[in-house]
């Protein structure tokens, strides 16, 4: 378990780091993967798109290769760059392209307190602009289908199929359970809150 304490952790400077990149501090839960394949628990208490230190029970070697997943940014690859109480610093090996997309996820996760707000209720639906996407059933077919509305938490969709409530769905690239049938489809809770300026191109592909 990781104990809520550790989070005080101080990360000690690193002069090769003086800085690229700004670091945000979050709070982000997590899985890791050593050398060995071991997969540990990790939390996250500050990150860049170049970056980030965890809280970790194991510390892996200086330079050890780690892949870690993490909610709400996905799968990450770097090294270990340096070791304090508690933890480890680790690189983020990414191309430009994800390294745009990071910074755009560290700013929403900065500011997520204001999606938070009581008129916000869940979050705000729209008819995206391309409304075809694909959607694979539990049984693994993939068929077409028409998305009625979308938000950053889920989607309903127009389609004959009824997949079975709580069944596992995948929406384009983004994976949610079926939580509602309609007179013309069903709705889907997605498994993770989506980023507001990637949903919708992560749903229909566009």
């Amino acid at each position: 378990m990781l104990h809520s304490s550790l989070t005080a952790a101080r990360i000690l400077p690193h002069a090769q780091e003086r800085r690229r990149f700004q670091r945000v501090k979050v709070n982000l839960l997590g899985r890791y993967m050593l050398s060995d394949r071991h997969e540990y628990p990790c939390q996250v208490i500050n990150m860049s798109p170049g970056g980030m230190a965890l809280i970790a029970p194991v510390t892996g070697r200086q330079g050890e290769r780690v892949v870690a997943y993490i909610d709400h940014v996905g799968r990450l690859e770097g090294v270990i760059t340096r070791h304090f109480d508690n933890g480890f610093a680790m690189t983020i090996a990414a191309t430009l392209r994800k390294r745009d997309r990071i910074a755009a996820q560290l700013t929403w996760l900065a500011n997520r307190h204001l999606l938070d707000s009581p008129e916000d209720r869940r979050h705000g639906r729209f008819v995206p602009k391309r409304p075809m996407t694909m959607l694979i059933l539990p049984n693994g077919v993939n068929i077409g289908c028409r998305l009625i509305d979308l938000s950053l938490s889920g989607a309903a969709v127009a389609t004959d199929q009824r997949p079975p409530m709580g069944a596992l769905v995948t929406l384009g690239k983004v994976q949610g359970r079926v939580v509602r049938h309609l007179d013309d489809g069903f709705a889907v809770e997605f498994l993770r809150l989506q980023h507001p300026d990637f949903v919708e191109e992560s749903v229909t592909g566009v």
